[in-house]
């Protein structure tokens, strides 16, 4: 697993390589230009426009200069007040349209000068994502962190900030506050904040900041933009949610006729699992080692003229990961009941494989469509086990635990409105340290998108725990609202 890792960074690398997939650059690189084409063509009607009332304000000019002579000549020839009266109107009328047209030209150029002053600042939006749910036990029988019961979740208020930096680079940032469950009380944290290159050479897209690293299908998508209610437990297990990680991605896409498209990056951390910076020998010092280091390929194949099928292959190395303590039960359903005892992950790998089916007829797409997603993952660990009393004494010696561990989701999705669809998700997963502790999740699910901007979901959940677990099946009802104010850079996904 290592060679393949290492051999997709230094193929990216050395090729000149990535940080989003074709779909959102292209988009990105559409609306760059768009804005760009729409500020240009914003100051040529401004031009335009200036030019001609500078004409019309130059012949009225001329046309009063004109009367005016001819009133002076007029009145010498003895025709009177009579003749001169309706020159000096006729001047006077002129004279207000002149003043009137600079008033019209004065306001265009203040309107258009707001207008492109206006693309220079961030698009905002604010993205909130409510979730009631009944759940049949509690979280001590369940191991959710949420009570179960009735329970209100504001899982995230969401603030989203995006703009173009220069033509070299845009720049985003994702605010995010989500409440405790047994507090209520909400933190916001900075979920994203990244800086992302549109104009490098060679196909190369690099993003360096805090962001969702690429890695497996739904892992680096936001959670109000997942198909279902909750990310799959296999996710949450072994990535820890959302991909985040504090580093910096490159994508590479390929200079040739079909999409294949190659990312590597490297961060601090990667999803909620932090990498250790505990160096007994040096003290808080981070070798390369105690980096996370992850790569993704993908590409996708158009089978019919309505049926496309995306296939992509992720890594993730840990090679020094974060100690964990307290009173665990030991890789392979092997326990220590010493309080002191400590059970220690110092290496993880991470391996998965996806694919998804898409069926979207040209002709009613809008209405109609069916999405099969897969991914499966393999978790390899290596654990250090210590047994100690709880007086310090060491009980027997430190010894190296290697866990394999499997984990899937797969999910249907078919949406048979333009308002509705409908699915059904299955997880099955096997925990990281212990492979004999196995869970198994079915989901069936109806969303309603009353607009882009608003979306209801009722979803289902039967859980089911092995005996090793020590947990009891549950079921849960969720009902999730979820909404947007103003601009949304990522929107809803159809993934």
């Amino acid at each position: 697993m290592r060679t393949m890792i290492a051999l997709v960074f230094l193929f990216v690398f050395s090729s000149c390589a990535l940080a989003q997939t074709v779909e959102e650059r292209l988009q990105e690189l559409e609306k760059t230009l768009k804005r760009q084409e729409q500020a240009i063509q914003e100051l040529k009607t401004l031009q335009n426009t200036v030019k001609k009332q500078e004409k019309t304000i130059e012949e009225q000019r001329k046309l009063i200069e004109r009367l005016t002579k001819k009133g002076g000549e007029a009145q010498p020839s003895g025709t009177g007040a009579a003749a001169e009266a309706p020159q000096t109107a006729a001047a006077e009328q002129v004279k207000q349209e002149v003043e009137e047209l600079k008033d019209q030209v004065i306001s265009v150029a203040e309107a258009q000068k707001k207008q492109v002053l206006s693309v220079f600042n961030p698009a905002i939006g604010l993205v909130g994502e409510t979730i009631f749910s009944y759940r049949s036990l509690g979280s001590k029988a369940t191991g959710s962190d949420r009570p179960g019961g009735f329970d209100v979740n504001q899982r995230s208020v969401e603030l989203n900030l995006a703009a173009t930096i220069d033509p070299f680079a845009k720049g985003y940032a994702v605010i995010n506050a989500s409440s405790d469950p047994i507090t209520g009380e909400a933190t916001a944290v900075v979920e994203e904040a990244a800086l992302l290159t549109t104009s490098l050479p060679c196909n190369l897209t690099l993003q360096a900041g805090r962001f969702f690293g690429e890695f497996g299908r739904l892992s680096y998508i936001h959670d109000h933009e997942l198909p279902f209610v909750n990310r799959p437990l296999v996710l949450d297990q072994y990535i820890g949610g959302e991909s985040r990680t504090d580093g910096v991605q490159l994508n590479y896409l390929l200079p040739i006729e079909h999409y294949v498209s190659l990312t590597a990056g490297v961060g601090n951390n990667f999803g909620a699992v932090p990498v250790d910076i505990n160096d007994t020998t040096n003290g808080n010092f981070r070798s390369f080692g105690g980096l996370a280091f992850w790569g993704r390929g993908s590409t996708s194949f158009d089978l019919t003229a309505d049926l496309s099928l995306e296939a992509g292959v992720s890594g993730l190395i840990n090679p020094k990961t974060i100690d964990r303590e307290g009173v665990l039960a030991l890789p392979n359903n092997t326990t220590v009941t010493y309080l002191g005892s400590t059970l220690q992950q110092k290496d993880r790998s991470l391996e998965g494989v996806d694919v998804a089916l898409s069926w979207k007829p040209l002709t009613i797409n809008q209405f109609q469509t069916l999405t099969w997603g897969t991914e499966f993952l393999h978790s390899g660990s290596d654990f250090t086990v210590t047994g100690m009393s709880p007086d310090g004494t060491i009980l027997f010696p430190p010894s190296t635990h290697y866990v394999d561990a499997y984990g899937m989701y797969s999910y249907l999705n078919y949406k048979f409105h333009r308002q509705w669809n409908a699915g059904f998700l299955l997880d099955w997963v096997e925990n990281s340290a212990n492979s004999a502790d196995k869970t198994v999740a079915y989901s069936p699910y109806i969303t309603w998108v009353i607009s882009h901007w608003n979306q209801l979901r009722l979803q289902y959940t039967h859980t089911d725990h092995n005996a090793v677990s020590g947990l009891r099946p549950d079921d849960a009802i969720y009902l999730q609202w979820a909404w947007i104010i103003g601009s949304h850079a990522h929107g809803w996904q159809q993934r």
